[in-house]
Parts: C-alpha cells; structure tokens; sequence
C-alpha cells in the first residue's frame, strides 16, 4: 500500500493508527499472502480457486459491508466516502464473481467441513460488524476492508492473469480518502475508539481467513 501518499496529510492519531493495524494485522502481515506457493507453486492453480471460493463467501454478497455500514452512517463526508466506495466494490463483486466461474469447484480438501464452518462464521461476524449498532463501528470495519482489498486485490490479480482474465484498475483503496474520513471522525474520541474496533476485527476476520486458506494449501500438499 501506498503508505507515502498519506504522509504529507495532517492526520490524528488514530487515522494513523488504522493505516497501521492494516500493515500489522490485516492480510499483508499473513505469511502465506507472501508465499510463493500461492500463487506460483504447482499447486498455484488449486491455492487460487481456493482462495477465490474463500473470498466470494465473506465479500461477494450484496449487500456487502460497505452497503450495510452505509446504511447506519449519519456523517456527510463519511457518506460522500460509502457512496464512491460502494460503486467501486461492485466492481470488486463483479471480478470474484467472474473469477469463481472461471476457476471452477472448490478444491477437494481434507477436513473440508471444519474449514467451510469457519469461512461462515467469519462471513456472519463481519455482518455483525458491518450492522453494529455503535456509532464508528460499522464505518471502521468498512475503512478497514478497502485499506485491506489493496492487498486481497494481489491474490485477485494473480488469480485473473493464471486464468487468462485482465483484472480491471482497483478503484475500490483510496488511501486519501480513507485518511481523510478517518481523521474526521476520529475527533470524537468515542468514534475513535469505536472505528479502531471495527477495523481490527475486520482484519482478525482477514488474517483468519489466510490462516484457514494455508491449512488447506497444507492439507491438500499431504494427501
């Protein structure tokens, strides 16, 4: 992520602590994000197809976090911010959407069932996220997730080239916009701490999921 874009804007503390939980605890802190096995070993086709299906289950749906947060916000530039990033993510669905065709059924994987489980109760937490009742929550689960998308946005390139698709420009992470919505609504210091919450657990969810996705990759390698 483009970290210097932000470094000449006057953000709080807490803005600048939400562009750091990103790089700490989101996606791109997970090993196997990383890992060549991913997305150029020999099995880089079936850790792909997995890792798309594992996706489409916590961000394909419509409405989808942004959409739901959306719909509890009362601040103006937060909405000017939820409106522009909501047409951005459909562009995201569209591409998992293309891309789950594409890469055809979920890789046959020992202990399936454990791991199907949790993918839902991770898809149900962000729900829960998303609806908080918890003026910020629901706003920091949604910065999180388009800070976040930079780098899922990788595995989703890799995965679109592998299977002979031109991914589209992602326009979904705006890290300015991002900085500037969070600086504005962490002025309230309950809002701050309300809006950290949301993007922290947004990335626990994230970095689960990738921890889950290496289970399987493991799994799979044993048979």
């Amino acid at each position: 992520m483009a970290m210097a874009k932000i470094a000449a804007l006057e953000v709080s503390r807490g803005a600048s602590l939400l562009f750091a939980h990103v790089m700490e605890r989101g996606s791109v802190a997970h090993p196997y994000v990383r890992s060549p096995l991913l997305s150029s070993g020999p099995a880089a086709e079936a850790n792909l197809a997995d890792a798309i299906h594992f996706l489409c289950t916590l961000h394909a749906r419509y409405p989808s976090i942004i959409e739901m947060a959306q719909d509890r916000n009362a601040d103006s530039l937060a909405g000017q911010w939820f409106a522009a990033a909501s047409r951005a993510f459909t562009t995201e669905r569209n591409l998992l959407a293309k891309l789950v065709v594409t890469v055809g059924p979920l890789p046959a994987t020992p202990g399936a069932g454990a791991s199907d489980a949790m993918a839902l109760g991770q898809q149900r937490a962000i729900t829960l996220l998303a609806q908080s009742e918890r003026r910020g929550c629901g706003l920091g689960a949604a910065l999180a997730l388009a800070l976040d998308w930079f780098h899922i946005r990788h595995v989703l390139n890799a995965a679109a080239l592998h299977f002979g698709i031109v991914p589209p420009p992602n326009r979904f992470t705006d890290e300015n916009a991002v900085a500037e919505v969070a600086h504005a609504a962490m002025e309230n210091p309950a809002v701050e701490r309300a809006l950290l919450f949301g993007a922290e657990q947004i990335l626990l969810q994230h970095h689960g999921l990738w921890g889950v996705l290496e289970a399987r990759q493991l799994a799979r390698s044993e048979r």
